[in-house]
This record gives structure tokens, C-alpha cells and sequence, in this order.
């Protein structure tokens, strides 16, 4: 996969992980818990993190940040996969855990296709 194949993966599998962070951040259940208010956090920060090299249309920084930011994303995904229910049983928080567990799946996915494939540096 080029750089350009995964950049152009990546950014739609980021617009996903937004309307996960925007039903998240506008959940009154979740407005009173620093904890799960972390979620949308974290999606806020990695998707951010990466919208100043994709403007400039910088593949190589725009993936070595996304990369950079995995391990929080994993993080938060399995975290909330296993809270989510505490705070409440509605299906639209099940979709939301399954929803982000299978994006953060799909971009470990393309970052794998990159290390067999591509010719471009991205750092572990």
C-alpha cells in the first residue's frame, strides 16, 4: 500500500472515530465523568494531531503522528469497550465501543499493509 493508499484510508477511517468523539462529547449520560469524558478526548487529540500535515500534504509526518498516537487509541477503544455498559446499556454506546474497536482495527490494519508494502518510513 502507498503512502497516499493509507493516508487516504486513514482519513476515512478518522472521520468515523469524529462522529464516535461528537456522540460521545454530547452524551449527557457521560458529561459528569472525567473517565469516559476521556474518550472523546483522546479521539479529539488524535485526529487533530495529524490535520496540520495532512493540509500540507506532508504522507510521511501525518503518519508518523498517527502512528505515535496507536497506543492511546488502543488504549482508550479497549477501555471503553469494557466500561461503556456502566454507564449505560443503550445500544447506541454498544455501537459506539464496537465502532471505534473495529477502527482502531482497520488503521492497525493499513499500517501493517504499509510495512509489507511501502517504501515509505513509518516509525514504530
Amino acid at each position: 500500500m502507498t503512502g497516499a493508499e493509507a493516508v487516504e484510508r486513514l482519513q476515512g477511517t478518522l472521520a468515523h472515530l469524529w462522529m464516535i468523539r461528537t456522540f460521545l462529547k454530547h452524551a449527557d449520560e457521560v458529561q459528569d465523568d472525567a473517565d469516559y469524558l476521556e474518550v472523546p478526548r483522546v479521539l479529539y487529540d488524535s485526529i487533530r494531531a495529524v490535520e496540520p500535515a495532512f493540509l500540507r500534504g506532508d504522507r510521511t509526518e501525518y503518519l508518523r503522528r498517527l502512528k505515535g498516537k496507536m497506543g492511546k487509541l488502543r488504549k482508550i477503544s479497549t477501555w471503553f469497550s469494557a466500561e461503556y455498559a456502566k454507564v449505560s446499556v443503550h445500544t447506541n454506546f454498544e455501537q459506539a465501543a464496537l465502532s471505534l474497536a473495529e477502527a482502531i482495527r482497520r488503521m492497525d490494519e493499513i499500517f501493517e499493509a504499509m510495512k509489507v508494502t511501502s517504501s515509505e518510513s513509518v516509525e514504530e
